[in-house]
């Protein structure tokens, strides 16, 4: 898995490089889209250079795991965040160019729906943010029940550790916690959304997007509970994890449908 995961990451690389040095020498790119390419392309190295860095990370003896080598949480969140950006820049890029613009009146409501719109994907972001933190310290093996943690609301242990901030990033039952929290907020923010853009008149490609987005929601709840009541089994955990990219990407797909129009 590790192998191939290098071999992966380094044909993602070129399949960025070697088609943007073609266009570019073409003359395809506009002097906006060049300094896009020239970030996406940065973006691909430094993605690059931090999964050397989180591997590292788990070449270092540490006397509480000997038997499994373990990358840094905080590393590995790092690696996940970082291709999560690139995937949306990428994504929100392509989406620009190859779908047309709706023009939509320019209302309050539309305003709010946009706000609305962009504080969800953010949430979904930082909901798959949390997943590494929780795959980093095997915090899905903790508590295997839900909706309670064991027989409790609340567990015991939840700010165990001290300092109080060192709980949301060390402590597995806070993290796992917390991404329980995040996982609810998201999807209660997504049917919000949902049921708040039924209430406008919207373009049919743009409540497509919506609709999928609140189903897809639904199904990774589902997805992230019966992860965690199997024991996170690794086709299960698997999926879940790319339930939180077609997630993401969806929100994206929202966002680019109810994008302004350049004047």
């Amino acid at each position: 898995m590790e192998w191939g995961h290098r071999m992966w990451g380094r044909l993602v690389g070129l399949a960025y490089i070697l088609p943007a040095v073609y266009f570019w020498r073409k003359g395809y790119f506009t002097r906006p889209m060049k300094g896009c390419i020239l970030g996406l392309c940065g973006f691909v190295f430094f993605q690059g250079l931090l999964g050397w860095y989180m591997v590292k990370s788990g070449l270092e003896e540490k006397p509480e795991s000997y038997d499994v080598p373990r990358v840094s949480q905080y590393r590995l969140a790092a690696h996940l965040g970082s291709a999560l950006v690139l995937y949306c820049a990428s994504l929100w890029m392509g989406l620009s160019l190859l779908l047309p613009t709706h023009k939509l009146p320019d209302t309050r409501q539309l305003t709010l729906l946009r706000r609305f719109a962009r504080g969800t994907g953010g949430l979904v972001f930082l909901t798959a943010l949390s997943g590494a933190f929780v795959a980093g310290l095997d915090a899905g093996l903790v508590y295997n029940s839900f909706p309670k943690m064991g027989e409790r609301w609340v567990p015991d242990d939840l700010l165990a550790f001290s300092p109080f901030l060192k709980n949301f990033f060390e402590n597995p039952t806070t993290v796992q916690f917390d991404h329980r929290i995040l996982g609810i907020c998201t999807v209660t923010a997504i049917t919000g959304l949902y049921l708040f853009s039924r209430r406008m008149v919207l373009p049919r490609r743009s409540k497509i997007a919506l609709s999928c987005l609140l189903a897809m929601a639904y199904a990774q709840v589902g997805l992230g509970i019966s992860t965690l009541l199997f024991y996170v089994p690794t086709p299960l955990a698997a999926t879940h994890q790319s339930g939180s990219l077609a997630l993401l990407t969806l929100a994206m797909w929202v966002l680019a449908e109810l994008r302004r129009v350049a004047k």
